[in-house]
């Protein structure tokens, strides 16, 4: 299901970003990067990493200056929210959707 609204995400450190679906010209980005998790799915870290990926492209959106600092935005999520912002930036709910089986190649 798309979501078209803002929502308010927290990070570990209080501060709270406003998220929606991805503008296009991030969406495309985050998409290539997204499809790479298939290559890598037997390998946490490496997939782990794509998904660091695609929050960082996010970010670019949401909160540029954590996009400029990988260390700074893996102090500031945990999995749940990394989840919650793959979905917002998508505009899909990973429990709801194919993004997640399509890029896994299930």
């Amino acid at each position: 299901m798309a979501t078209g609204t803002n929502d308010k995400i927290t990070l570990i450190d209080g501060t709270q970003i406003e998220v929606r679906p991805l503008k296009i010209s991030l969406l495309r980005k985050f998409l290539v990067t997204f499809e790479g998790i298939a290559k890598v799915s037997d390998d946490n870290d490496k997939s782990m990493d794509i998904l660091l990926d695609c929050v960082q492209i996010a970010m670019e959106q949401y909160k540029p200056e954590l996009a400029k600092d990988r260390e700074a935005l893996e102090e500031n999520l945990d999995l749940p929210t990394l989840y919650k912002i793959i979905e917002a930036a998508s505009g899909t709910n990973l429990g709801e959707s194919n993004l997640l089986n399509t890029a896994l190649g299930n």
